[in-house]
């Protein structure tokens, strides 16, 4: 229905598609002074707060057109052993959810890959990819503990865009997107790119499960606390357009809790929540190995390095032998500054204390994350850019019995676009002492921040003039109204 409305309503399938390209483009300036500032939601903590409210609307308007007040979007639950498939829903091609655009290499019953390496897709049995999928769910949300790691870096006015992003938002997220996106077409549109992804509807069940995934983090371990604290983050505003076609403007601090928004989600199980990955190799084994590196490398390396072939860097520790009271309130955090050309698709991963001729797989302890860019197209404001890669490794160096050394090995492994990829940072590249609990991320010396006196009170907001974009791409809203909430809904896991 909402792709039989008048091509200028809105409340139209395309228009809503190009919200989000507007959001993720560059579509909106940031307030005066900074008005040369784009805004970007994606890679910070505006990550899940906008994608929250943008199927949330969504959500709205589809339930207007089909009358049913009650109607709620269902999620995709990927991250569940019976939901490793492209639902059926999706795949009929008689289906108003079908969409041509798709990579036809992945329809059931082949498993989801939530770390697909779009150049090298790995071939394993359905067993070896629930294993697989399951240990890499553990690492980013379990071992992703404090608000930065996974919600991603703060993003205030007079920031520069993409200051860092949180675990979901690169895996399983745009992985997601890389797997779904069509084989045939430049960037992998519609959703292996950001300007087209919301053109696909498998883009809203996709993003319904991101959101699911927040709200259950919030909760691990007795509660864990997001940044509901620092009002710059809820303040933070976007634009949309209701069911009944009004303008409305919603901060960040609306959106915060999903029943007053009308909605909860089914419980299902989680089996990722207590599948640790375990180290691939012995103590013995690694000290062995570690030991050749140390003395064959310098402590010292030479950045910038460009990242087009596999590399390992000695990193020394800041702190080891934490207490144990310094560990449930402290996070140790890899930091790697990286600077890109986002014009193209780019992944690398990164492991610690591994084997680099024979690295471990992802299902291993040493094995700790991956950096995944999606291309945003030919109307990305943002053609490179710098951006703070944060890994929590805590209790990494626990399983890997590394706790006393001063050292750690990190060796960086390009899957998909080397040479793209600039490593910027110094030798420094750990923070400890990052509290758990705090409000902001501890600043180290390499990372550019406003001063603190225009640092305390700094909201990222929109222009109320804010001129939409002159291309055709994408349609962005320039007047705020008042946010209305809706009933009570359950959104449930779509069956396969």
């Amino acid at each position: 229905m909402m792709k039989s409305l008048p091509n200028d309503d809105p409340r139209n399938f395309i228009q809503q598609a190009k919200v989000h390209c507007a959001y993720c483009n560059g579509g909106f300036p940031q307030k005066h002074p900074f008005q040369d500032q784009r805004i970007d939601v994606h890679r910070s903590w505006l990550f899940f707060p906008f994608h929250r409210f943008y199927i949330f609307f969504f959500e709205r308007i589809l339930g207007n057109l089909i009358g049913d007040p009650n109607f709620a979007l269902p999620y995709w639950n990927w991250d569940s052993i019976q939901g490793m498939q492209i639902p059926s829903y999706f795949t009929t091609p008689n289906s108003s959810l079908y969409h041509k655009l798709r990579n036809y290499k992945h329809m059931p019953p082949h498993l989801v890959d939530l770390n697909y390496d779009i150049l090298s897709p790995k071939i394993r049995t359905q067993d070896q990819q629930v294993s697989y999928n399951l240990a890499f769910m553990y690492k980013q949300m379990v071992l992703a503990n404090t608000k930065e790691l996974f919600m991603g870096s703060p993003y205030r006015l007079g920031d520069s865009a993409q200051p860092g992003p949180g675990s979901i938002e690169f895996a399983p997220h745009n992985t997601i997107h890389d797997w779904m996106g069509g084989v045939d077409t430049p960037n992998h549109e519609d959703m292996g790119t950001f300007y087209t992804a919301a053109r696909d509807p498998i883009f809203y069940v996709h993003h319904s499960n991101s959101d699911r995934l927040w709200e259950l983090w919030t909760k691990l371990e007795g509660g864990r606390r997001d940044y509901r604290d620092d009002p710059d983050w809820l303040d933070s505003e976007f634009f949309f357009y209701d069911e009944n076609l009004n303008l409305v403007r919603v901060k960040v601090r609306d959106s915060l809790d999903t029943k007053l928004l009308g909605y909860v989600y089914e419980e299902v199980d989680l089996p990722w929540l207590n599948f640790a990955p375990k180290p691939s190799r012995t103590k013995v084994q690694r000290e062995a190995k570690k030991s050749s590196i140390l003395a064959s490398k310098s402590i010292t390396n030479k950045f910038p390095l460009v990242l087009d072939s596999k590399v390992s860097i000695v990193v020394k520790r800041p702190k080891k032998m934490r207490s144990k009271e310094e560990k449930e309130q402290e996070e140790e955090v890899l930091v790697i500054e990286v600077s890109e050309s986002q014009s193209n698709n780019v992944k690398f991963d990164v492991h610690i204390d591994d084997d680099e001729e024979m690295l471990s797989d992802q299902n291993h302890t040493e094995f700790v994350g991956s950096f995944v860019s999606l291309p945003r197209g030919n109307n990305n404001c943002h053609k490179s850019n710098t951006t703070r890669f944060m890994l929590g490794i805590s209790k990494v160096l626990v399983n890997l019995e590394a706790e006393e050394d001063d050292h750690i090995v990190v060796t960086l492994v390009p899957k998909v676009g080397k040479g793209d990829v600039t490593i910027v940072s110094d030798e420094d590249w750990l923070e400890v002492a990052l509290p758990k609990n705090a409000s902001r991320l501890s600043v180290s010396h390499r990372t550019s921040r406003q001063p603190e006196s225009q640092a305390k009170i700094r909201p990222l907001q929109i222009p109320k003039s804010s001129a939409r974009r002159t291309d055709e791409e994408c349609m962005v809203p320039r007047q705020p109204l008042i946010q209305t909430l809706l009933e009570y809904r359950i959104r449930q896991p779509k069956p396969a």
